[in-house]
Parts: C-alpha cells; structure tokens; sequence
C-alpha cells in the first residue's frame, strides 16, 4: 500500500468509526453566516451629524432635509448617537454624543422620541432605510447604570471606575462584557429602539473592543425582531461570520490619503488593501469606503486638507470599486471646515461640485449590477496598465453589465496603454455619457490625479 492509499483509508476508518454523523471538514463552508438585507445590495450610506446637520439641530428639522437626501441617492442613514449626554467630566460645552448618560432616553437637544419616530417613518416612504449609532463600549460617568449597577464597569489597579485604557476618553468609563446581566441589558435596549422607533439596524462604536460573541447574539435577537443592516467601526474578518454585514475599511482610507499627501510614492498600498480585502475578508462582506466621517472630519480635517487635488478621483473610487461608500454630510456642500465636536457649529449649505460628482456616481452604482454590494455585485479585476505605479486601472463585470476604470493617482499626466483584453467592449462614457469602443488600441489620457470611467 503505498502513502497516499494509506493516509485515505485511515481517514475511512476514522469517519466509519465514529458513533454520529459528521460535516465533512474538507468541504469548504461559507464563513458568513448571516443574510444581508435585500435592500443593501446597492445601497449606499449617508451620515447624519444631527447636532451640525441643521441651523436648528434637530430631528425634526433634518426630516425636512430627507428628500434632498433621496435625490442625492443617499439609502441606509446613519444617525449619531440620539441618547441624552452626560455632564460629569463632559468635554466642551455640549458634549460628546458617544458619552451616553441614558440608552433608552432621547437628547433634548435633537428632540423626542416621537421626532425619532416622524424621521424613521418618513425616511421609509421615501424608501430609504435608518440606522442609529450604538455606543456599547462604555458610558457617561454619571450614567443611571454607574450607580444601579457598578458592577458591570471594568475598574482599575485602584479599584475606581475608569475610561478606556491608554485613550483620553475622559468623559466615559468602560463596561465589563464578562457580566452576563450588561449582556442582557444592552441587547434589551438595542431591541427597544428596533421595536420603539422601527430603526433598521446599527452603526457600532468601536465595535472591537465588545466580545465579538456578544455582537453575534446580538444579531441573531435583533433579526427575530426584523432583517437589520449592521455597521463595524472596526476592520476586522472574525465580525463578519455572524454578527455584521459591513466593516470599516480604514486602510483603504489611509492607502488613499498617503498618496494623496505624498507619503507614499505608488500604489502599494491600495495593492495591499485590495489584495487583503479579497484574499482574506469572506467574499460575502462589505467594506465601507470613505474619504470623511465624524472622526476623520473633526481631528484630521476636512477632505479637501486630507486628499488635496486627488479628492474626486478617490470619491470615484470610493463608489465605483468594491465597498460600499459613506458619504458624510456636508461633502456635498463642499465643507470646508473641521466641524466643532463638542459645540454647535452647523454646516453651511451651497451648491458644490462634490454633491453634483457624489449624485452622479451613485446613479451609476444603483444601476450597475456589476457595482452592487456583496455577493450582488462584481469582484475587480486588475488591468495591467504601462504606468502602474501611478494609475489604478481595473474592470468589474457580470453577465449583465461591466464598469471599467482608470484612475491617476500622481500629480503628472499620463498617457497610458493596457495589456489585458478582459475590458475590451462597447461602453458609455461617464463624464460624456458618448458611446465609446474599447480596444487592444486604446490609449487613455489622464490629467493629473484625473480618472476615466465606463459602463455598459
């Protein structure tokens, strides 16, 4: 008998042996377990900064703003933090919205829960969907829990409350997730404000510092309650499997902006991310795209401060390369300030180029097959381009439909040539919206930090 007979029939004997029934552990599995709501499959996501979103800041005076937000292509809102904050160690003069005093309550600055419950039902009958930030990881100091249940708090050498270890959270102090009655607590309140305001999912503070076991549970309650949408801050392959549908991708946010900065001199680093983002994320995940959010806006600066003359190319890439994009409120209008955190500072609304380039793009994503989310749309494939330390050039395509990109990361024109027949075909141009041919022959010219897109 030689190795090989040998090896398969020991494996016969041990599966013969064996008192039950077993999966065949050679058969690969799928590692998601969860199931996407059908409307993600070409969604995009819009955040609402409710303090700064209006003059007013209210709930009430963001619902008038939502048919805007649907003309714009805007799907799944995400809502900051709505809970009252606390005032104990607060930062600034209002405070921060991730210092949670009260998880069931609703912050008088943004209204009432009736308010919540107006701008759900009216985001619904628009047919978009709303999602709302959920900070799990940590409280207020002078939330109701610090004295009704201070054993569910982490505590220092000293046996103190205390924040987030090695951050200078000072305004909030850490949970515990080894207690079993904050587990049932915090997934009582999540399901409260599904069932109380008919939200449809959540966006998770700091997602990777709660048990990814809870954030499982969590989801296998929350979806007994109504198919939700869940959003990680984190960047992380172990919360997909059962707990959230999207992820951040912040390596590609950085990828983009050290390029844009001069940090980086080629495009290794989008290699990286995307090479990581389909060689060890599950083929069935998404990966929110971004170039501003909350976090970026109010301690890096605005987009424009940190992409500079490559913002609109990676706005492109953000939509037309596999992820689903984040638009934060204000890029439309062309923000051109960091928005204050801890005080109002409401934005100031415009006409701009970023909002026209923004709505633009996702039409063509909404109607694009090959551009959809997830296991709806298509992989990307690299075109090996002649300048490929500069130009990013790929093509996605299905049976239905195609987009084929190139994108210029470098401040110098190029004229570039591709070697790969597989984006070969009839298309439309996106800047032109003409019909145009491509072939073996193409040659593109790109201007600096210049893109080119097309669709059939």
């Amino acid at each position: 008998m030689n190795r090989i007979a040998a090896v398969l029939s020991l494996l016969v004997v041990t599966s013969a042996s064996s008192e039950s029934p077993r999966v065949n552990p050679y058969q690969p599995t799928p590692y998601v377990k969860i199931r996407h709501p059908e409307w993600t499959k070409n969604a995009t996501l819009y955040q609402v900064n409710t303090r700064q979103f209006t003059p007013e800041g209210t709930l009430k005076a963001a619902e008038a703003q939502l048919p805007r937000l649907k003309e714009l292509g805007a799907d799944i809102l995400w809502l900051m933090p709505l809970q009252p904050i606390g005032e104990k160690n607060r930062k600034g003069t209002l405070g921060s919205p991730y210092s949670i005093r009260d998880y069931y309550g609703v912050n008088p600055e943004f209204g009432t829960m009736a308010d919540v419950k107006r701008f759900v039902a009216a985001a619904h009958a628009l047919g978009m969907h709303v999602i709302l930030d959920w900070v799990a990881n940590h409280t207020a100091w002078d939330s109701n829990l610090v004295t009704e249940h201070p054993e569910w708090y982490e505590k220092d050498w000293k046996g103190n409350f205390r924040p987030t270890p090695w951050w200078d959270w000072s305004d909030i102090v850490n949970l515990d997730y080894k207690q079993e009655g904050l587990r049932r607590y915090m997934t009582a309140a999540m399901k409260h404000w599904i069932v109380e305001a008919d939200l449809d999912g959540f966006r998770c503070d700091v997602a990777g510092f709660v048990p990814v076991d809870f954030w499982n549970n969590v989801r296998r309650e929350l979806d007994q309650v109504k198919p939700v949408f869940m959003l990680a801050e984190w960047e992380s392959r172990d919360l997909h499997a059962e707990a959230f549908d999207a992820t951040y991708a912040w390596s590609w946010n950085e990828a983009v902006a050290a390029i844009a900065q001069g940090r980086k001199k080629d495009l290794s680093g989008l290699f990286v991310y995307y090479s990581w983002n389909e060689s060890s994320f599950p083929p069935d995940s998404l990966r929110m795209t971004f170039v501003s959010n909350h976090d970026k806006n109010a301690w890096e600066g605005t987009e424009f401060e940190q992409f500079g003359p490559a913002l609109d190319a990676a706005i492109v890439l953000s939509v037309v390369g596999e992820g689903i994009p984040l638009l934060y409120n204000g890029q439309e209008a062309g923000n051109p300030r960091r928005l204050k955190f801890f005080e109002k500072d409401p934005i100031a609304w415009r006409e701009h180029p970023e909002g026209a380039l923004y709505k633009k793009l996702f039409a063509l994503k909404k109607a694009n097959t090959a551009l959809w989310n997830a296991h709806w749309g298509a992989t990307m494939i690299a075109v090996p381009n002649d300048a490929p330390e500069a130009v990013l050039s790929f093509v996605r395509r299905n049976e239905a439909n195609a987009v084929f990109a190139a994108l210029n990361f470098s401040g110098a024109a190029r004229s570039v040539a591709f070697r790969d027949t597989l984006y070969h075909g009839r298309y439309v141009d996106f800047a032109s919206g003409q019909p145009v041919v491509l072939d073996a022959a193409t040659r593109l010219e790109l201007p600096a930090w210049g893109y080119r897109v097309f669709s059939r």
